[in-house]
Order: C-alpha cells, then sequence, then structure tokens
C-alpha cells in the first residue's frame, strides 16, 4: 500500500425527517473521516442504520453531503461539475447489495456488463462486447450466461455479474455495500474469495461496508467500526480484533459467534444496555453514553476525540481509553 487514494474529511449527510416522526433532521452520518491507501481494502462495520451505506453512496456521490470533503487521488469530488463527475467515476464504481434490484430485469447479462463501457468509452461494437465477454470470464461465470436474463441466474451468479459490471472498467476504487449479505452461507464464501484474488490481481483499493465481522476480518486490512453515524475505532485489522479498545467494538465482537470457545471467551467485553439513540436527537457527549456501562458525567458532557492507541495507527473514541493512555 502506497498514498492514499481516497482521503474523506469531517464527512456529514442529513435528511429531512418525515412527518410521521415528529418532523427535524436525521444525521444519519456526524463528521467522518478516514482515508484508504491505494491497493487497500478497508472494512466499515456496524449495526443497521449506523451510517454505513450512506457513506458509501457519498463517496461515490450517489448522494450529496451535506457537509465535509471527498477527495479522490487528489481531488475533492464533492465540487466538481456534473460533466466532470461523470468522467471520474469510470475510475470508482460500485457493488450494490441486494444482487437483483440492482440489475435491469429487462437487460441481459451481455447488455448489462457492456453499458459502463458504452457509457464512457468510444469503443467499437466489437471491443464492448469482448470487454464484456471477458469481464464475465474473469468472475468466474460461463460465456452462456450472457444471453441470460437476471432472473434467470442464481443469487450468487447475479452478484458475480454485478462484481463483473463494476470492474469491466478496471476502477481504482471500489465500493462493495454489503455484497454477500442477501446470499446463502454456502455461496458467500465463493465470492468473497473471488474478491480477493480480483483484488489482488487487479490492484484496485477497496471500501467494504458489513455488518459481518467475520467477513471483515476475512478480507480487510483495517477496520473501521461506525456508531450512530460517527466512525469510532479503526485500526489494522489484526490489533482491532485482538485487542479492541472502544465499549462498542468490544461488545460487537463478544457478540459474534466462534467456533473456538476459549477466543470467545477472550472476546468478552462490555455489555451494552438497550437500543441505539435517535439519529434525529443523538445524545450529547459520546454517542453510546445512554448504553455504555462505563460512562460517566464526563461522557454525557464531551464528545471524545480520538486517541491513538498503538504505532501502527489504531485509533479510538473513549474518554476512558484517554485516561487510561495519560495515566501510562
Amino acid at each position: 500500500m502506497t498514498g492514499a487514494l481516497l482521503e474523506v474529511e469531517r464527512l456529514t449527510m442529513e435528511f429531512r425527517a418525515h412527518r410521521g416522526t415528529g418532523g427535524g433532521r436525521v444525521q444519519a452520518v456526524r463528521g467522518v473521516s478516514f482515508t484508504i491507501g491505494k491497493g487497500e481494502i478497508l472494512g466499515l462495520v456496524g449495526e443497521t442504520g449506523s451510517g454505513k451505506t450512506t457513506v458509501g453512496k457519498c463517496v461515490v456521490r450517489l448522494l450529496n453531503p451535506s457537509a465535509g470533503t471527498v477527495r479522490f487521488d487528489g481531488q475533492d469530488i464533492t465540487r466538481v461539475p456534473r460533466g466532470k463527475l461523470r468522467q471520474l467515476r469510470a475510475r470508482f464504481q460500485m457493488v450494490f447489495q441486494d444482487p437483483y434490484s440492482s440489475l435491469d430485469p429487462r437487460m441481459t447479462v451481455a447488455r448489462i456488463v457492456a453499458e459502463p463501457v458504452r457509457a464512457h468509452t468510444t469503443d467499437s461494437a466489437t471491443e464492448v462486447r469482448a470487454k464484456a465477454a471477458r469481464a464475465i470470464e474473469r468472475v468466474g461465470l460461463p460465456s452462456g450466461v450472457l444471453q441470460r436474463l437476471p432472473h434467470e441466474l442464481s443469487g450468487g451468479q447475479r452478484q458475480r455479474v454485478g462484481l463483473a459490471r463494476a470492474l469491466v472498467l478496471e476502477p481504482q476504487l471500489l465500493i462493495a455495500d454489503e455484497p454477500v449479505s442477501a446470499l446463502d452461507v454456502s455461496v458467500r464464501a465463493g465470492i468473497l474469495n473471488l474478491l480477493a484474488d480480483l483484488q489482488r490481481s487487479m490492484g484496485f483499493s477497496c471500501l467494504f461496508i458489513t455488518h459481518d465481522l467475520s467477513v471483515a476480518e476475512f478480507l480487510c486490512d483495517r477496520v473501521a467500526v461506525m456508531y450512530l453515524g460517527e466512525i469510532v475505532e479503526v485500526g489494522t485489522r489484526d490489533e482491532l480484533f485482538a485487542d479492541p479498545r472502544h465499549p462498542y467494538t468490544q461488545s460487537l465482537l463478544a457478540a459474534a459467534p466462534l467456533p473456538d470457545p476459549v477466543r470467545q471467551r477472550g472476546r468478552a467485553g462490555a455489555r451494552l444496555a438497550g437500543e441505539p439513540a435517535s439519529n434525529v436527537t443523538p445524545p450529547p457527549g459520546c454517542g453510546l453514553n445512554p448504553r455504555c456501562p462505563l460512562a460517566d458525567d464526563r461522557c454525557i458532557a464531551e464528545a471524545p476525540a480520538f486517541t491513538v492507541v498503538s504505532a501502527l495507527g489504531h485509533m479510538t473514541r473513549c474518554h476512558r481509553v484517554e485516561e487510561r493512555q495519560s495515566a501510562q
């Protein structure tokens, strides 16, 4: 990994709440910052509703952020005009969670995979067909699927088609939004191994969004943990899974089943109470304080800043960790 391909700084995304919920603004993403290096896979994990997918959509400008910057290869894409953005989109692509709804049911696989090539290049019809065929072969599908419609494929095959469509232009950055969560367990391993192989051979960077910690541990180089629209901990895969510092990360890992009972006991952490707070009215201070058994008056009054806990850049946002670091 050399250099930063993607730099996200203070990203914020708000939506207008429905009248039935009392109105106001939903703070889906609150001041999120992270980087992805060239050739790196960063995992973004957290519960449903934590803001992971919203971050991914803001990165590719499917949503226009309320505030903050997203710099791709040094260029702030949140402020580029629509024409320039269209050119840049050939260099970053997205794979969506549902492989059925993200594919046009009226188009053959050949047309689906070839569509980005037609949109972003001036290649001849022969070259377009050849690139689509190579992309399908690359994701491990037989050439016969090119003339099929999405409903004629299995869920795993559809997700491979979605991956082929995203990679046909050989982008530098791939946003993978829960790409295996809608698949059977028996199919997930094949898709994950395929994605890992493609990443190594093609060298693209990846923001991998998932709620499955075991998937993040298998695939990612670094992992960032989101809670209530904020990143609360980030570190290398090995450090974060071996020594989680934030109470929320500890609770996530403690809740994830492991086949090894010794490792499972070693992941025991703080037990959180209740449910996540509302994004319309997030709590003051640390967003976890209503649920955290370690919370004190400072946690309620003051939002914690990131504390660096290792030389490899492992960081967490917790006053208790900050106090322990100061005492050492």
